[in-house]
């Protein structure tokens, strides 16, 4: 529990009693798996990373499977979006739960399509903060946000410009080109257009961020 709720629970006991009882009722009539995979969109949703660790291995536990948790964020996908989705499967591979191995690794592919690049070590890039990078025939921006590693296409998807390294800044990227504004955090368009950028596939291996590609 956290420091917050912790003191809350000190300063407002019947409130916050209340609280917890009505989210216990509120369920009662759910199965567990269902409740728990519930759960998880809401953390998802909220992107608490924290949360994501502690209920998803609830939902396994109550006889979820790796495909059910997927399904149900792809379900949810009106309300969360597509890029909470990602940072969501991000948190997941990163946790190495041995149920999801077997969606983690894709049939075998020819070389060409599984070549995999070093973009940096996982502590060149700091929370909040965004890094442009050129590997093998990708120019992508490497960003890091409530704990999780996503890799943007640093081409903008108005017209295929590159951004240039210039052009970005801490959580923002701005094409010079038409002035569309990206919020890194989320990969949205803020301004100037409606289409957000693109993630590249991506993992982590030994501590080095690679890029697909």
């Amino acid at each position: 529990m956290s420091k917050a709720l912790d003191y809350l629970l000190n300063a407002r006991p019947e409130a916050m009693q209340a609280y917890f009882s009505f989210l216990k009722k509120a369920g009662e009539h759910l199965d567990p798996k269902t409740a728990a995979l519930i759960s998880v969109i809401t953390k998802v949703h909220a992107k608490t990373a924290n949360g994501v660790r502690q209920y998803l291995p609830r939902a396994l536990r109550a006889g979820a499977t790796a495909d059910e948790v997927i399904d149900a964020l792809l379900m949810a996908m009106p309300a969360l979006g597509f890029s909470k989705i990602v940072w969501a499967i991000d948190i997941i591979l990163e946790m190495n739960l041995p149920e999801f191995a077997h969606v983690a690794k894709p049939a075998a592919k020819s070389s060409e399509t599984e070549t995999w690049h070093e973009v940096a070590p996982l502590g060149a890039i700091q929370e909040g903060d965004a890094k442009f990078f050129q590997a093998g025939s990708r120019r992508g921006i490497l960003t890091q946000n409530a704990g999780s590693v996503v890799v943007y296409d640093a081409h903008c998807p108005h017209k295929g410009n590159l951004i240039p390294e210039a052009n970005i800044a801490g959580d923002s990227a701005v094409c010079p080109f038409h002035e569309w504004k990206f919020d890194l955090k989320s990969g949205k368009c803020t301004s100037g257009g409606g289409a957000g950028l693109r993630v590249l596939p991506s993992k982590i291996e030994n501590g080095i961020v690679l890029v697909k590609g």
